[in-house]
């Protein structure tokens, strides 16, 4: 149960007009609104975690090729959350219930009971452990790659909230050799503290040359969020037959560049025959509860970690924290903690 006091109005961020090529602050809007009690089947809860992905960044355009829609101008943005319910007019939740839920970058999050997933705060260490990226990770190595005994696999963007927990999980399905790239020497060392095999920086030279390097009989698994030159060098090193997972395209995302649109050697491709198989992960209710009581075992067994960076503030600085992902300061999933404002 909870009675405690719920203020007059809540704060919540709005799409104040499209970015160009960078995203700036004064692409959104802070804006205060009335919360109202909830109706019929309704719930009101206080939003304390949300996730901050890249995938925003294609969702602030207007148009985008993914299976989701996009942000509009002058509304509210959503997105991955986890909150405690206040007020509940429905019995499918009572007040005090943990809920995971898409109501993001807002302070109170009210609507149909049936739009707020309940969680099991005894299921998994901390609320935001809930927001993790492992439900991609897990379809990815698993369903997609299918990584097994003896697999050299080589992940790119591997400090990203997916490409961490797939490096791990590769480990954890028995890969012998795990390859991590990133864009810094200190995430060098982050990646190696989490059981990656061999970690490069991709600004050190050719990516061709790193991982034929570290892999002088080649790869046959490639878990690809970056696209661009990363794709090409693992085509370029692929083993025969080598699966590759293609998950996401930063270098295209962040850059706006031609990095989402690598080059397909055929004639390198032709005698190697790789598998490629991009894929999306839509976090299903079903695909989200499998992850979560896999993620409760593996960290009972101390087979995993949860990479995570925590941007702290309200609301209201939920914009700086997200250009703050788009920059490169965070490793592993980044999840905002969001703080009461300090009202007068």
């Amino acid at each position: 149960m909870t009675d405690e006091t719920i203020p007059a109005t809540g704060l919540e961020v709005r799409l104040r007009a499209h970015p160009g090529d960078q995203v700036r602050a004064d692409d959104f809007e802070v804006v205060e609104i009335p919360i109202a009690e909830p109706g019929d089947n309704e719930v009101l809860v206080r939003n304390e975690w949300m996730a901050l992905g890249a995938v925003y960044r294609d969702q602030l355009d207007p148009d985008t090729d993914l299976p989701i829609p996009t942000f509009q101008v002058g509304q509210p943005l959503w997105g991955r959350t986890v909150g405690t319910v206040l007020r509940s007019n429905s019995p499918l939740l009572a007040p005090g219930d943990l809920v995971e839920h898409f109501f993001g970058w807002r302070e109170y999050a009210l609507g149909p009971a049936q739009a707020f997933f309940k969680r099991d705060r005894d299921l998994l260490p901390a609320p935001e452990y809930f927001l993790s990226q492992g439900p991609t990770a897990w379809r990815g190595v698993v369903d997609i790659a299918d990584v097994h005994d003896g697999d050299v696999v080589f992940v790119s963007g591997a400090t990203s909230g997916v490409g961490a927990l797939a490096g791990q999980l590769a480990k954890v399905r028995g890969a012998a050799l795990v390859i991590g790239s990133t864009g810094s020497p200190d995430k060098v060392d982050y990646l190696k503290s989490l059981g990656f095999d061999a970690v490069f920086d991709y600004h050190d030279g050719p990516v061709a040359q790193r991982l034929a390097a570290l892999a002088p009989d080649g790869i046959s698994v490639f878990f690809d969020n970056v696209g661009g030159e990363q794709f090409e060098a693992a085509l370029t090193v692929a083993a025969h037959g080598a699966r590759f997972a293609l998950c996401g395209a930063l270098a295209g995302q962040f850059g706006r560049g031609d990095g989402g649109r690598p080059r397909l050697d055929l004639m390198r491709a032709f005698p190697k025959e790789p598998v490629l198989r991009p894929f999306a992960t839509l976090h299903t209710p079903d695909q989200i509860e499998d992850w979560n009581r896999r993620f409760a075992e593996l960290l009972a067994q101390g087979a995993l970690v949860y990479p995570h960076t925590v941007f702290e503030g309200s609301v209201a600085g939920l914009p700086e924290s997200f250009l703050g992902l788009l920059a490169g300061r965070s490793r592993g999933t980044a999840v905002a903690r969001l703080v009461a404002p300090e009202r007068g």
